[in-house]
């Protein structure tokens, strides 16, 4: 059947017609009441989250990547078809190497291919202020996500620093000195469900 016409109560119809094309496809109806069934392009954004970090943030922590806190974001894809693009930018700095790396849920996505030895795989590392400590950087990026799901998921970044007794910081320099040679920034995180 290439076909389904369904007439209207008193007069009309509407006609539910099938392309030729290769395989099925399943269309779900609304649940609620009124709502209008639309048709979407593959590659249309249908939703967009993004959460942007004003303070700043440091740890102590090394040798482990931590969450850089309020650089997370929560989305909840409306098909298992779709992909999340997420786009990301962190003013970060370090008293030493510094990593950061965009973990999905608690999975690290967008790293390097592991070789089985000490180097460390992740998404953005390897990197350090030469200079002095009165200096940030800005690690960007982006990345195609397809999570396979319509579950809430949450997407975060972490940082990690190396050696003992060293830190790294986020939206400051290391020594966040009270001058006018230093400054302050700000980070954001933002994903966006692009329909499959």
């Amino acid at each position: 059947m290439g076909s389904v016409v369904i007439s209207g109560a008193t007069s009309g119809a509407v006609t539910l017609a099938v392309p030729a094309e290769a395989g099925t496809r399943t269309i779900t109806f609304p649940a609620a009441t009124g709502t209008v069934l639309t048709s979407v392009t593959a590659g249309t954004i249908l939703q967009v989250v993004s959460a942007t970090k004003t303070d700043t943030f440091s740890t102590t922590t090394v040798d482990s990547f931590v969450d850089i806190t309020g650089m997370s974001v929560a989305i909840t894809p409306s098909a298992t078809s779709s992909k999340i693009l997420v786009l990301y930018d962190v003013q970060m700095s370090g008293s030493e190497i510094f990593f950061m790396q965009l973990v999905r849920a608690s999975t690290a996505i967008k790293v390097g291919d592991s070789d089985s030895a000490n180097r460390i795989e992740t998404t953005a590392g390897g990197t350090f202020q030469a200079s002095n400590n009165d200096k940030v950087i800005v690690i960007a990026g982006n990345f195609l996500d397809a999570p396979s799901t319509t579950d809430a998921t949450t997407y975060k970044l972490q940082g990690r620093v190396y050696s003992a007794s060293k830190s790294f910081s986020v939206n400051r320099t290391i020594n966040d000195t009270n001058a006018t040679y230093s400054g302050r920034g700000a980070s954001t995180i933002t994903v966006m469900e692009v329909a499959g």
